[in-house]
């Protein structure tokens, strides 16, 4: 989707009028004419002397003028159409044109510039334009620095660079760029990533660590070689009604002393107390304790 070099201007009758299509629901979406969202009779269009003899418009031999900040530009006088299939530019002079599809439109700004004639400052918009695909082997890969400055707009009227600005977004918003190949590329991926199959818990063929599913429609083990899953049903069995854990006991431990907490054993009550009631001795400790009177 790169620029095209026209040789015959649009012409009006080509297009409808933003107005006119807003008023009315067309007949048919996929046989209607291209929406003229803006159409500029007389507006300049500019590029730095380097870049001069990448686009139709801008000759390579065209003659350049300084701007304010001392560059030189070749400049062109262009018509300037706005549509909902693409931005033009064409220039009677020069007798040429080109269309420039919106993905190619990589950024686009207002900014201040100063005439070369007298006059004071007025706005532009400024566009970044992609002229090549950029393939290994392309020559041409880079991109074209693109200034349209439009016509005053009459007293009391919105900016017309402000204008143009808002129509090239609300069309550039109807060409979203096309998704990127790494990302369907990966999207197929994953997509293949299916864990089911009648061997249950084995690692499906060609990925690491991704486990076929329990052919019961329980879940697989989180990760190869863990326990399996703490679920709803089976909670009780590694938490006491306090949220203490309580298992299961793992490898190894129950030899030498008792852990506490989380991955310890649960001593029973009668072990605990080695045969104390409420901690206190039932035998020894009775001697030296006084007698409960009635």
């Amino acid at each position: 989707m790169l620029p095209t070099t026209i040789r015959t201007p649009p012409a009006i009758a080509d297009f409808i009028l933003l107005a006119e299509y807003q008023s009315q629901t067309p007949e048919s979406f996929a046989d209607s004419k291209p929406v003229l969202h803006l159409h500029l009779a007389d507006a300049q269009a500019s590029v730095p002397k380097s870049q001069a003899g990448k686009l139709a418009v801008f000759p390579a031999d065209a003659s350049a003028t300084t701007d304010s900040t001392g560059e030189e530009i070749v400049q062109q006088n262009v018509a300037v159409f706005v549509t909902s299939s693409n931005f033009t530019i064409f220039s009677t002079e020069a007798e040429t044109g080109v269309t420039i599809p919106y993905p190619s439109i990589s950024i686009h700004a207002i900014k201040q510039v100063t005439p070369t004639s007298e006059g004071g400052p007025t706005q532009a918009v400024w566009m970044q334009v992609e002229i090549s695909d950029g393939g290994a082997n392309d020559d041409d890969f880079g991109t074209i620095e693109l200034t349209i400055t439009p016509p005053t707009a009459a007293e009391g009227e919105p900016s017309t660079a402000s204008q143009l600005y808002e129509a090239v977004a609300n069309c550039s918003n109807l060409h979203p760029d096309p998704e990127n190949e790494d990302d369907e590329e990966e999207g197929d991926y994953y997509d293949r990533i299916v864990i089911e199959g009648s061997a249950e818990h084995e690692a499906l063929e060609g990925f690491t660590g991704v486990m076929r599913g329990a052919t019961d429609g329980g879940l697989p083990p989180p990760m190869p070689g863990s326990g399996g899953w703490i679920t709803a049903d089976n909670v009780h069995e590694y938490f006491d009604a306090d949220g203490n854990w309580i298992g299961p006991e793992e490898e190894g431990e129950g030899d030498g002393e008792e852990a506490e907490g989380t991955g310890g054993r649960v001593r029973p009550r009668d072990e605990a107390e080695n045969g104390e009631v409420n901690g206190h001795s039932t035998e020894a400790d009775a001697e030296n304790k006084r007698q409960r009177v009635e």
